[in-house]
């Protein structure tokens, strides 16, 4: 290969990174996020504005906050890279408790004693690893309890609840995919 050739394959190269590095950058700040998580469908989602206080049944991306439990499940792999503080992904979630709200952890979750469905509380992870669930309780002020109906998902069963602070938004389905 020439000197010439070898030139403009760098400036192709170099252009191409600019395009998805480009790409990539406005797409975070539009508020797309791809989701390759087994806790919710797969694909391309968008962060919608939510201009009111979250209520139970809302779906939403959330940043979990930097405490011993996230950085034990960011250890373990639970948790990916990505945009939040800690380096961690925002989270795809279902607010299903909210403040006052009484949150059991048995077998399964409970809400002000009404069952909720596909809540089953896993003993181990995936490798093998014990899952500790959390202990319960009144959802405290300005947080809510979060659920994903998939079994692997890693949900508030054991991080409990979390800051609405850590909302970025309501989480939209563009292009998805459930495998």
């Amino acid at each position: 290969m020439g000197r010439v050739q070898r030139s403009n394959a760098v400036v192709l190269l170099v252009v191409a990174a600019f395009i998805v590095g480009g790409s990539v950058a406005a797409a975070i700040i539009g508020g797309y996020r791809i989701n390759l998580t087994p806790s919710e469908p797969l694909g391309l989602w968008r962060i919608a504005v939510l201009n009111r206080a979250a209520k139970a049944g809302d779906l939403v991306f959330i940043c979990p906050p930097q405490t011993p439990v996230m950085r034990e499940a960011r250890a373990r792999g639970y948790l990916r890279f990505g945009t939040c503080p800690g380096g961690v992904a925002p989270l795809i979630k279902t607010v299903i408790a909210v403040p006052r709200q009484h949150v059991e952890i048995g077998a399964g979750v409970t809400i002000d004693g009404q069952a909720i469905p596909f809540s089953d509380v896993a003993q181990r992870d995936g490798k093998g690893r014990p899952m500790v669930p959390y202990f319960g309780g009144a959802v405290p002020a300005q947080s809510v309890f979060l659920h994903s109906p998939y079994r692997s998902s890693y949900d508030s069963r054991y991080f409990g609840p979390l800051p609405v602070s850590g909302i970025l938004g309501l989480a939209q389905p563009v292009l998805t995919y459930v495998p």
